[in-house]
């Protein structure tokens, strides 16, 4: 490799290297505002309200979600809700809500299925994930937004599960972020390997797709 290469291959790596520093500056600060939020559970309140709404009418029978961490909005009880409402409805196919399960080796998600009182047990990070309960395929997926952006782009923890876990399935089902509108950010560049969301939904109401 010639000098030229190599300063070209230096630079690449010095730019990755800030960006990356600089990521993990606005995660912290994203995390720490988060749990600071003084009305926090008004603004879960609200979101609540507007993903129930949203999903009003959508096809779907298998929905999955997360376990919240860290002061990220609770989306289960309107998942729970949505699910009773199937049950009244008397539909075709029982809808059911699955929680993530990390696999170690691949570094993706699986899902699970999960209800109100359902055996739970800690996965990584300590985050609890259904016990023994049946793998499902999800049609929807919500996912947690630490931050997000115009065009749809999520900022996660920066483990890539998410992205490696849309990147296997097939098909791919329709992604919906769901965060507060404190999360969102004004100036981020999404990288190359950056999959952008379907949807994202704050406590304001549908935030993309615009319009």
């Amino acid at each position: 490799m010639d000098k030229a290469n190599d300063g070209n291959a230096e630079g690449g790596e010095s730019r990755a290297s800030t960006a990356a520093f600089f990521k993990a500056q606005v995660r912290a600060a994203l995390i720490e505002q988060r749990l600071a939020l003084p009305d926090r559970g008004q603004r879960s309140d609200l979101l609540q309200r507007v993903m129930r709404i949203w999903l009003v009418g959508r096809p779907d029978s298998v929905i999955g979600a997360y376990w919240p961490i860290k002061g990220e909005f609770d989306p289960l009880p309107a998942l729970h809700r949505w699910k009773e409402d199937g049950e009244l409805l008397d539909e075709p196919h029982r809808r059911r809500i699955g929680l993530p399960v990390v696999d170690r080796v691949h570094k993706t998600l699986s899902f699970h299925s999960w209800y109100p009182g359902c055996p739970m047990e800690n996965d990584a990070y300590d985050i609890p994930k259904p016990k023994d309960t049946e793998l499902i395929v999800p049609t929807l997926l919500f996912v947690p937004c630490l931050g997000y952006s115009a065009g749809g782009y999520r900022l996660g923890y920066g483990g890539g599960f998410y992205d490696r876990t849309l990147a296997a399935l097939e098909p791919r089902p329709f992604t919906v972020g769901l965060g507060f509108t404190q999360g969102y950010l004004e100036e981020f560049e999404p990288e190359a390997h950056d999959l952008p969301l379907d949807a994202i939904l704050n406590d304001n109401g549908v935030v993309w797709p615009i319009g």
